[in-house]
């Protein structure tokens, strides 16, 4: 079964003459973890953006568990992504006056669906289980900005696992890593979301993780010999 449908969607950023993202179709099964490459500028976060609802397309249509994005409002497109997906963003997005345990909390008050799927057990409970499978268990109240870019990393990671979402989309969140630690989160990463049925898109420009999915998709391709990549 299909978790993501995408037809003929073009998206034009404001002031441009070229759409910077034109997609014929692209499916997604459940349970997938796709990878998803490019150089920059073929638009791999504009993608994600779309399909967390932040952003609309001009044309074409995009659903996410038979939803369209599309024919939403944009509140109900925020509370839509609330309970269905979780984002892992390039640079984390952790809020930084709050500690480790109140961040990855943070999608538990934010959605009703979430709350329901962790099915009556306490949320501390399931904060504490997950970062004890991410190494982190000793850093439950500490301010996340006493931590590593790594540690920073595996919190973010957390945050978009509670509540069992459908959905993980991850915009190059290894950056910064070198290989060795980012395999071993990826593959971490993928054990959680097995158990949880969560299907994960991942993007980044680095191809030496691409064994390590399911499935690659070259944005590129995806789009067509027309797009080129920008001059950045």
């Amino acid at each position: 079964m299909n978790l993501i449908e995408i037809k003929d969607l073009s998206f034009t950023y404001p002031g441009q003459t070229q759409p910077t993202l034109r997609v014929k179709d692209f499916t997604v099964k459940k349970g997938e973890q796709v990878f998803l490459f490019g150089p920059s500028g073929t638009g791999k976060t504009t993608l994600l953006e779309i399909l967390a609802g932040v952003l609309v397309p001009q044309a074409g249509s995009v659903a996410i568990l038979n939803q369209d994005l599309g024919q939403m409002s944009a509140s109900g497109r925020d509370a839509f992504r609330a309970e269905h997906l979780g984002y892992v963003f390039q640079s984390f997005n952790l809020i930084p006056y709050l500690s480790v345990e109140q961040n990855i909390e943070l999608p538990y008050y934010l959605s009703a669906g979430r709350k329901a799927r962790l099915s009556g057990k306490p949320v501390a409970e399931e904060v504490r289980d997950l970062l004890s499978r991410l190494g982190m268990s000793d850093f439950l109240k500490r301010r996340v900005t006493e931590l590593s870019i790594g540690q920073q990393q595996r919190v973010a990671v957390a945050r978009a696992l509670l509540g069992h979402p459908e959905l993980i989309l991850a915009d190059e969140p290894t950056s910064s890593l070198d290989y060795d630690h980012r395999e071993m989160f990826i593959r971490l990463l993928f054990e959680i979301a097995r158990e949880q049925k969560t299907t994960v898109i991942f993007v980044s420009h680095d191809r030496t993780l691409e064994k390590l999915f399911s499935r690659s998709v070259s944005l590129l391709d995806l789009q067509g010999s027309h797009r080129k990549p920008e001059v950045q």
